[in-house]
């Protein structure tokens, strides 16, 4: 099993140029709020009249936060356990609102968030990190938290790891090959 700080410098070497993590930034939380819409039916309520329930959305997100425990950081764990729940929660209160569209509201998200992420791969020159490892799927949540983190100025030494080993953050010449 690989640890935070080797998964994020796998994911890196895919995500240096500035555009590209922007783009990240914005699509990898689009997409999960929009697999979470699509999973969140069935529901089965866990209180007759209260808003708790559980659905295949929050059973994937419960799968997904053992993982992140198992990896090793606390507070990166922390980060992204807590996000992935902020948007499993509001992934159900957009199906709720939506009605009968949840499923298009879904899709739609979804899709809007893989165009962003296909935009900042232009940038970058580069396929996305899930085409060689589909472990980058769950990564991706976790790269955006550790970005956050890292402009709150926090995880300072995991971030001087990654840019050691992944090299820095730099913009690509789109008129050159990609970054190595």
């Amino acid at each position: 099993m690989r640890d935070t700080t080797s998964l994020l410098v796998q994911y890196a070497r895919y995500h240096r140029d500035p555009r590209n993590i922007a783009t990240h930034l914005v699509g990898i939380p689009l997409i999960v709020v929009g697999v979470g819409v699509l999973l969140s039916h069935p529901t089965i309520p866990l209180d007759p009249g209260s808003p708790w329930v559980l659905s295949p959305a929050w059973a994937l997100w419960a799968a997904a936060s053992l993982w992140y425990v198992t990896r090793g950081h606390p507070l990166i764990s922390t980060a992204v356990i807590a996000a992935n729940g902020l948007a499993m929660a509001l992934a159900h209160w957009v199906s709720l609102q939506a009605g009968g569209d949840w499923l298009a509201w879904g899709i739609g998200l979804f899709v809007a968030g893989w165009v962003i992420q296909f935009i900042g791969h232009y940038y970058e020159g580069r396929k996305p990190a899930f085409m060689d490892d589909l472990r980058g799927l769950l990564v991706g949540p976790m790269f955006v938290c550790a970005e956050v983190l890292f402009a709150l100025r926090l995880c300072r030494g995991l971030r001087d790891t990654i840019e050691a080993e992944a090299g820095p953050v730099r913009l690509r010449d789109l008129h050159a090959g990609a970054l190595r």
